[in-house]
Formats: structure tokens, sequence, C-alpha cells
């Protein structure tokens, strides 16, 4: 069942701007260090780095849609990480106020299941969120 859905769409230069105006202090404060590091492996096209940036941006916001807070009640930037999973498939790791309130919202007897998609067409990222709960495998 589906518990939550989120998509947001941001505009890369928008967010180009920003990190040429607060550098590491928006990294840091916005950034999970996986993400980070993803995105500094793409140094060789500074395009590519602020794509990569704006799509985990874009997929933080829908996931703090999907998760019906937006970024306040305890739901914050760095509680919500872009990872991907062994075979690529893009997916959220949420820690901290984030994961309590996935917690919350995840039925007994259901795990919570964070499907992501993320994409970028420059000067646009674009990301969706659904958040379903599927039930708990049977020992």
């Amino acid at each position: 069942m589906i518990i939550g859905i989120g998509s947001d769409l941001i505009d890369i230069t928008r967010v180009a701007k920003v990190i040429e105006r607060h550098g590491e202090r928006f990294l840091d404060r916005i950034f999970t260090q996986a993400e980070r590091a993803k995105a500094e492996r793409r140094a060789k096209n500074e395009k590519m780095v602020v794509a990569t940036y704006a799509k985990r941006f874009a997929a933080k916001e829908a996931c703090s849609k999907a998760l019906g807070t937006g970024i306040r009640r305890g739901v914050w930037w760095r509680d919500m990480g872009v990872v991907n999973l062994p075979g690529g498939r893009p997916t959220m790791q949420l820690t901290g106020g984030a994961l309590a309130r996935l917690q919350a919202l995840t039925p007994d007897g259901f795990e919570a299941r964070i499907d992501l998609s993320i994409t970028d067409d420059w000067p646009l990222a674009q990301a969706f969120v659904i958040i379903s709960a599927v039930p708990q495998a049977k020992p």
C-alpha cells in the first residue's frame, strides 16, 4: 500500500548559484558524506557535479513531501540521503527525524519501501518518491 508520494522539480542553475554563494557551508548543511562523494567523483565536469547535487536536493524535497512533513517537524536535510542499491537502483536512506516519521507512518506488520526516480535535463532536475508499506517477510 502507498503511504506517501512526493515530487520536486528544481532549476539546476539555482543550485549552482547557492553553491557559488555559500560553498561548503551549504553542502555540509544539506548533503550526506555519501552524496558529496558521489558528486565529487564527477569533478571533471562542473555541470555534472551541480546536476548531481540538484537531483539529490530534489530527492530530499520529494521525500519530505512523501513523509508528509516537508523540511520541518524534526525532518531535516541530512536525515535523508540518496543511496544506490547493489543493482544501481536509487533509494533514500533515512536517519534521525525522517526515520522516526517513516516508522510512525508504517503500519505494524509492514516494512517501508522507498522508490525513487531522479533525472535531469539541463537546466532542470526532477525527483519522484513513493513510500510503500509492504508485508514483513516471515522468518
